[in-house]
């Protein structure tokens, strides 16, 4: 008992410095894959899902009018911002827990249920931030391979869950692939699993979905379930260089993770992000110019006889049939930078939108190489 202690001890007295060494890794992995760019730098951006068409004039103004408290700590003004988003989603401000982009609280959740190992289920692909911090703090990666359809196997997932699990991570829709579960499946789904373990769901791109009355996981957490949602500014809103993010979950669930969190979400962020949830102008012409884009690209594809998922996000999974390290560097040597690879799926690359001057951009590029 005393060893299983010490080793307890001294992994949760580490917790600190592998925080710091993993983040190291992690900028490294991204500065590796994206190359660095000066304010006047012509390269095309369809790598990392931005939203080319924000800040609009309302936010700007809004993170303008915070620089004149920026002398503060930011941690004073969260009431802000939290106030408003737990009014939004008609929950109390304690389900709210502001992370600095929505990848610090799926790290922060990796680590709360990670630090003493156990197994995280999910899918191969998806978005691994969560995965990732899991896995150096001793979590087993137990990741189930994609349907035919390109989608979470909700079916194996739910086989495999044991008495070891301590999470289950659902990104919908998925990234990289764009695609989007079953409604009541995945509800179901998310429903019977909380009663065995957590679940958590990724819901980056929920703004994207254009299915009426698609439900997102809210009612499952308003009614106490096991379940975390992660919400984030950097996509529809177009605010991903302030970083500003957030998980909703129970508030017992909500304090366990908080003091896993490392970082602030700054004035800018607080202020712009509340702002942005007022704007619904350009809230809908963002989701109008994606489905614009979304449209074009697919175009391109059945031009080209490319193999491509339909997508619910704001980037398009397409199948290059060659090496995706491969294809990165040609589209760079026509000023266009698409997505980084996704193991297994290395013939296929993920194309974010952008402006319309940005997909023809790419079209051209695309066609030159692939046609």
């Amino acid at each position: 008992m005393k060893q299983l202690n010490r080793r307890q001890w001294l992994r949760t007295a580490g917790l600190t410095s592998a925080v710091v060494a993993t983040s190291k890794l992690g900028y490294a992995r991204d500065l590796a894959v994206m190359p660095q760019m000066a304010d006047n730098d012509p390269m095309v951006r369809l790598a990392s899902n931005e939203n080319p068409f924000a800040p609009s004039e309302m936010v700007k103004k809004a993170m303008q009018k915070a620089l004149d408290v920026s002398y503060q700590y930011p941690f004073s003004h969260y009431k802000v911002l939290i106030d408003k988003l737990a009014k939004q989603y008609d929950v109390t401000p304690d389900h709210i827990l502001l992370t600095s982009g929505s990848n610090e609280g799926l790290r922060a959740t990796g680590i709360t249920y990670s630090i003493f190992g156990g197994e995280i289920l999910t899918a191969q692909p998806t978005y691994s931030a969560l995965m990732d911090y899991a896995q150096e703090f001793g979590a087993y990666i137990n990741a189930v391979p994609l349907d035919k359809e390109l989608k979470f196997n909700l079916d194996e997932i739910e086989k495999r869950i044991n008495t070891n699990t301590k999470l289950v991570f659902l990104c919908n829709p998925n990234n990289p692939t764009g695609t989007l579960l079953d409604a009541k499946k995945v509800t179901d789904f998310c429903e019977t699993v909380s009663k065995r373990t957590l679940v958590f769901s990724d819901e980056a791109y929920y703004d994207y979905i254009t299915e009426k009355n698609y439900p997102s996981m809210l009612p499952l957490v308003k009614a106490g379930k096991n379940v975390i949602i992660s919400r984030t500014f950097s996509k529809v809103y177009g605010l991903a260089g302030v970083r500003v993010g957030y998980l909703i979950a129970r508030p017992d669930i909500i304090e366990r993770i908080r003091p896993k969190i490392m970082g602030y979400v700054n004035l800018l962020g607080i202020y712009g992000a509340a702002a942005a949830l007022d704007d619904k102008t350009l809230h809908q012409y963002s989701l109008e110019m994606n489905e614009k884009a979304k449209k074009h690209i697919y175009k391109v594809c059945n031009d080209l006889g490319l193999e491509y998922v339909p997508s619910h996000g704001n980037f398009v999974f397409i199948k290059t049939g060659r090496p995706i390290q491969t294809f990165q560097q040609e589209m760079l040597t026509k000023g266009v930078m698409v997505g980084r690879p996704f193991p297994p799926l290395m013939d296929w690359c993920r194309v974010s939108t952008g402006t319309m001057d940005d997909m023809l951009k790419w079209e051209m590029a695309t066609r030159k190489i692939l046609g």
